[in-house]
């Protein structure tokens, strides 16, 4: 199961072990089909499960919470969103605008969709890995991506990662059989597929450095239309998404906090993997991985090497680097460990002499590289699937104000963390008089167009006929009115007494009663 390198010489290799590209003129029309059928379905098929096994388990966190909210407005309310904040996102929110109409936005409801396109993500590399190396490599990169932890995680959030790592990797495959088989066709379908990666998210758009280098290559090689192909394919892909890029520098302060230090960049491993042994794995492997692979360096080391780099050293302008936003490289770094396991390994599947025993053994180490993997994978994807820790347990303040709600209570909120939206989410099937009245909430995001409101100017007047407060603090500061405007602590402090104080984690659920 060795990874061979496709060349014109007369040295012959075995068929079981050639790159797809040789084989494709020899093989069997429908066994062909059914074979690569199968090669996309059992790591999709894995990759699937993995998502959808508790995906609605674990609770929303603030960026779900804005999906949530995006794809519940409006078209008109949506697009409103869309031109003041989160454009970058505007094409994810609107499929997910659909898909909730049609679907429900249940927490399992709003991740289904990530969970497919992961899955769609698995078998993808599955093909790209045969394509560039051998059935075996590319079977083995399938389960092995299926086993990592933040695969599972970012499968199993209402987000568009998962999009990302998909359409990159189907953008890679389409570009490959462009390279292989040049066709108008072929470079159509490619320039097709550079809009679906800027939509999905624009940092993964990197990867076209790698593919440039493959059209390189090719054209080093002889082809005397690929770097003219690949030059109008890319100018007509990205031209639709440059619009969408230009609004979207306007809004780069939504992530201005987001300022790592150097050791982000040294927790990086760990944070794109799920833990620190899978990421350790698979990138030591991955080193090796680049010695071995040859010409398909130039695609799969650029992947890899550069948008952790550019991004890490132009966070202070763009803040751009972040372990979700960097996901897409992570099916390279798989494919990479894949190639240098095959490669490792290829001695003792030289040693069995018939073709049909060395196809076997082929797949038995295959199964056993990916059963030893998903093995020491088993506690990063037990964490996956566990409430991040840091975030509060909105879940748990909906109970505890639910409980004790009676008619005319009013709610607010202090933090940072998004409180009001996700209190709205937890509130959502809840009728006006089955919850209390957002009392402090002077304009609403809708008519904000943002997702946050406005807060009431004058809150003894808009507190006037409260006499039950809830109120909902994720304040680290100490009082949890810390993080409200200075006028409304002053009258809950002075006007209203604490009748009850429940502490959730990275939360606190206060019912506050009017001082009479």
């Amino acid at each position: 199961m060795t990874v061979t390198e496709p060349t014109h010489g007369p040295a012959p290799v075995a068929a079981d072990e050639e790159p797809v590209s040789r084989r494709r003129g020899r093989s069997n029309g429908g066994a062909g089909r059914v074979a690569t059928a199968l090669l996309f379905l059992v790591p999709a098929a894995l990759t699937l499960a993995s998502s959808l096994n508790g995906i609605g388990d674990r609770q929303m966190w603030r960026d779900e919470h804005a999906t949530w909210w995006a794809a519940t407005l409006s078209l008109g309310d949506l697009s409103q969103l869309i031109r003041n904040i989160d454009v970058v996102f505007a094409p994810y929110y609107f499929l997910m605008h659909l898909w909730v109409s049609s679907a429900g936005d249940s927490p399992t409801a709003l991740r289904v969709p990530a969970a497919f396109a992961m899955a769609a993500a698995a078998g993808l590399l599955a093909l790209v890995g045969r394509r560039m190396f051998t059935t075996g490599t590319g079977l083995l990169a399938g389960l092995v991506f299926a086993a990592v932890p933040s695969v599972t995680e970012y499968g199993q959030q209402a987000r568009p990662y998962a999009f990302a790592v998909a359409f990159t990797l189907l953008s890679t495959l389409v570009l490959l059989r462009a390279l292989d088989r040049p066709s108008l066709k072929g470079w159509t379908l490619y320039a097709a597929t550079i809009p679906l990666i800027g939509f999905s998210h624009l940092v993964s758009l990197s990867v076209l450095a790698g593919h440039l280098g493959m059209v390189v290559m090719a054209r080093r090689k002889g082809d005397r239309i690929a770097h003219w192909a690949f030059a109008a394919a890319a100018l007509t892909g990205l031209s639709v998404v440059l619009p969408m890029l230009a609004q979207g520098s306007n809004q780069s302060g939504q992530i201005a906090w987001n300022n790592p230090t150097f050791q982000d960049l040294v927790n990086h491993p760990q944070k794109l993997f799920g833990s620190w042994v899978t990421g350790g794995a698979v990138m030591a492997l991955g080193v090796v991985g680049l010695l071995v692979v040859r010409k398909y360096a130039v695609l799969l080391a650029p992947w890899v090497v550069l948008p952790p780099v550019v991004t890490y050293l132009t966070a202070a302008q763009l803040h751009l680097f972040l372990p979700r936003y960097l996901l897409f490289t992570v099916p390279a770094w798989v494919l990479l460990a894949s190639a240098a396991v095959t490669r490792l390994s290829g001695p003792l599947t030289d040693a069995v002499r018939t073709g049909t025993a060395r196809r076997v053994f082929g797949g038995v180490l295959v199964a056993v590289a990916a059963a030893v993997f998903a093995w020491q994978a088993q506690p990063g994807l037990a964490l996956a699937r566990q409430n991040d820790p840091a975030e509060p347990d909105y879940r748990g303040a909906h109970r505890l104000v639910a409980q004790g709600f009676e008619r005319g209570d009013g709610i607010a909120f202090s933090g940072q963390k998004s409180e009001r939206r996700a209190m709205a989410f937890e509130f959502r099937h809840a009728g006006a008089a089955d919850r209390p009245k957002d009392v402090l909430m002077w304009r609403t995001p809708q008519q904000m167009g943002n997702f946050g409101a406005l807060e009431c100017p004058d809150p003894a007047k808009c507190l006037a006929k409260t006499d039950r407060l809830w109120v909902v603090s994720t304040s680290q500061l100490g009082t949890p009115f810390a993080d409200m405007p200075q006028k409304t602590a002053v009258v809950l402090s002075t006007r209203f007494k604490v009748a009850k104080t429940s502490s959730l984690p990275n939360v606190r659920v206060l019912l506050l009663k009017r001082v009479r």
